[in-house]
């Protein structure tokens, strides 16, 4: 292998694909990138056994050949370079070598044969949506992910291709987060489910555009591509619970206000609430939504804000935390919170848009 590139286009792949490199590893080789040259083209490979990252990028290739090299010191290599340097890489016996300008590396390296290939299975079917709208749906609903539950899948993400339409479900058990986006979608109800580690890498590398992503979809892979940027993710093998069965429904009393306002008013007050728990007691009375904090210590804090209600009164608590984030989720200046009694879910929306929908449980203070 001998080729010659640029810093900054070398950088760009290394950037892409070295979130899925774990620091630990039960295999040598997986702390490693995949290097392929041929053509005029370099491909960065790397992967965790769960999720697979591939980038290409161009550079002028002298020699082809394959080799897998230590991931976070090839990337800490091209960041310390100054911009603008041409990197000449060379495969020397079982070392691979660096130049840029006086700047000299040798790098140790392992059999490309030793590097875990993907499965190349034919997908089942294969979608195309545009790529702000596919990271519009993760970022909606990503964060209310389960962590570490015994109910494994919980810990990822349901992805729900269904008639004209894509649909993202996340929850934990404690709260629910629904987002959905016309998509060229036809046929059966087609669910699978996203580790969290997929989940996360996609929110890492899609951008704000409105180019085509391609997502393939296997029996038991979600591949999502885009010009010279490929990830293939393991599905969590699970059945995802009856999430429509969560969304509450008959909410006869609704709060529509400031959103932002409301975010600020539950920030204040959180500084005073239980540190374990996190609770915060909501009191609706007449247009005065009362929000109030309390923690052992005895300290109290309070925060008023007018509402329009089409009910008199009711009081009930929550986790203020799973509260911020449901309305950081929505985009528009007012929410509206559907509310039943105080043993009941609530479900916040955008009034002038509900295709995100989020469910909070409440919480008995």
């Amino acid at each position: 292998m001998k080729l010659s590139i640029q810093r900054e286009a070398l950088l760009a792949p290394l950037s892409q694909v070295v979130g899925v490199v774990e620091r630990r590893q039960t295999l040598p080789v997986l702390a490693n990138f995949l290097l392929e040259a041929g053509g005029e083209e370099l491909k960065v490979s790397g992967t965790d056994m769960e999720v697979e990252m591939i980038a290409r990028t161009r550079g002028d290739v002298a020699q082809g050949g394959a080799i897998t090299v230590p991931a976070r010191k090839l990337v800490d290599i091209c960041r310390a370079l100054p911009d603008g340097a041409t990197i000449n890489i060379q495969l020397d016996d079982d070392k691979l070598k660096l130049n840029a300008g006086r700047s000299r590396f040798t790098l140790s390296t392992l059999p490309a044969a030793e590097f875990p290939s993907s499965e190349q299975v034919e997908p089942q079917a294969t979608h195309s949506i545009a790529e702000s709208s596919f990271l519009r749906l993760l970022e909606k609903t990503g964060f209310a992910m389960a962590q570490q539950d015994v109910r494994h899948y919980l810990n990822g993400l349901l992805l729900e291709f269904r008639e004209g339409a894509i649909r993202a479900v996340a929850t934990d058990g404690h709260r629910l987060a629904l987002a959905e986006v016309e998509a060229d979608i036809g046929g059966e109800v087609r669910q699978l489910i996203i580790p969290r580690k997929g989940v996360t890498e996609l929110n890492r590398i899609l951008e704000q555009s409105e180019d085509p992503l391609e997502l393939a979809i296997g029996q038991s892979y979600l591949r999502v591509g885009r010009d010279q940027l490929q990830m293939t993710s393991k599905l969590v093998d699970g059945r995802f619970p009856d999430y429509e069965a969560v969304i509450p429904f008959g909410l006869d009393r609704g709060v529509t206000l400031d959103r932002a306002g409301l975010v600020k008013s539950l920030q204040r007050v959180a500084i005073l609430s239980n540190e374990k728990y996190r609770g915060v007691r909501m009191e609706i009375s007449g247009n005065t939504l009362k929000v109030i904090a309390h923690n052992p210590q005895q300290e109290e804090a309070t925060e008023e804000i007018e509402v329009e209600t089409d009910f008199d009164k009711l009081t009930v608590g929550f986790n203020v935390n799973y509260l911020m984030e449901a309305l950081n989720s929505l985009d528009g200046e007012q929410v509206h919170i559907g509310l039943k009694d105080a043993n009941s879910s609530c479900l916040l929306v955008d009034p002038a848009r509900e295709d995100v929908r989020q469910v909070v449980m409440p919480l008995k203070l």
